[in-house]
């Protein structure tokens, strides 16, 4: 039995780390949306023109309906650094002098015994520095999942790579203007308002990248040191 407590201590953690990267990070607000079927009204006999049939000569092919792709090109970067700096100082003296009782110094043994000098000083210096960047570029084709009553355009989906043996995801979604859209049916992600871009991956390269449950649990909160 004890034989057994620890097989099952020393395959726990290897069982959790496993489970950590199982699992394709699949959200649904990122599925591609089907374009609405158009229920065509009944026709009246006789009739050459037939209403929900026509064809339009002077659109271009910009996205503007539920369903229609447009291709986004990312082009994101952002820098941000900060930086404080903070330096106090303090000092204090004091001397009592030589006290006297009727004009002479109180002594002991010829050392005198009521005179006082106090020195203090305080001093603190801190600093500190923070500074990140980060760029992504590339495209991704998504879909309209939403028309809004202003005639702004809700987009979303997703790509999927699959490179050797790991998996990379972009996931894309926000809220387009049409007067943004190029005539190519594209527009760039920086005029793309609530954006959410989700760039991650599944695989050995992936779980390579990743923190061990030990160093995890060292680096946490938990950790009281």
């Amino acid at each position: 039995m004890k034989n057994i407590r620890v097989i099952f201590v020393f395959f726990l953690p290897l069982w959790l780390s496993a489970c950590a990267t199982t699992g394709a990070p699949y959200d649904p607000k990122f599925s591609a949306v089907m374009p609405v079927i158009d229920v065509a009204p009944q026709s009246e006999n006789g009739a050459i023109y037939q209403v929900g049939y026509g064809v339009t000569l002077f659109e271009d092919q910009r996205a503007r309906r539920v369903g229609d792709i447009l291709t986004i090109n990312l082009v994101e970067r952002t820098n941000a650094s900060k930086s404080a700096s903070t330096s106090t100082a303090k000092s204090q003296n004091l001397d009592t002098g030589i006290p006297t009782i009727l004009g002479l110094p109180v002594t002991r043994n010829g050392q005198q015994i009521l005179n006082n000098s106090v020195d203090s000083s305080n001093d603190f210096e801190g600093e500190g520095s923070s500074s990140q960047s980060n760029s992504l570029s590339g495209s991704i084709t998504v879909t309209v999942s939403q028309v809004l009553a202003n005639g702004n355009l809700h987009v979303r989906g997703e790509k999927i790579l699959t490179i050797n043996q790991g998996d990379e995801f972009v996931q894309f979604s926000g809220i387009v203007r049409s007067e943004d859209i190029r005539p190519d049916n594209t527009v760039l992600s920086t005029k793309v308002a609530n954006t959410q871009i989700v760039y991650s991956g599944r695989g050995a390269v992936a779980d390579s990248n990743k923190m061990g449950w030990l160093g995890r649990f060292f680096n946490s909160v938990l950790w009281p040191f």
